[in-house]
C-alpha cells in the first residue's frame, strides 16, 4: 500500500468518525430535549396533585352511583 493510499484511507476514516461523533451529537441534543420535557411533565404533575390534595371533596353517599364533586379551598 503506498503513502498516498494510506493518507487517503485515514482521511475517509477520519472524515467517517466525524460524521458518527455529529450524529452522536444529535442524538443526545434530542435525549437533553426530551429529559427536559420529561422534567416539566413531572413537575407540573406534582404541582397539579399537590392541589388536588389541598381540596376537600364530599362525595355521594351511595358509592354505587356516580359522584358529584364538589371542591373547597379553606
Amino acid at each position: 500500500m503506498s503513502n498516498n493510499e494510506m493518507t487517503r484511507n485515514l482521511e475517509k476514516l477520519l472524515e467517517s468518525l466525524i460524521k458518527m461523533v455529529g450524529h452522536s451529537n444529535k442524538n443526545v441534543d434530542g435525549l437533553q430535549k426530551r429529559v427536559s420535557q420529561l422534567e416539566w411533565i413531572v413537575k407540573e404533575q406534582q404541582h397539579e396533585i399537590k392541589e388536588r390534595d389541598d381540596l376537600i371533596r364530599i362525595y355521594s353517599p351511595h358509592p354505587h352511583e356516580s359522584s358529584q364533586i364538589t371542591p373547597f379551598r379553606f
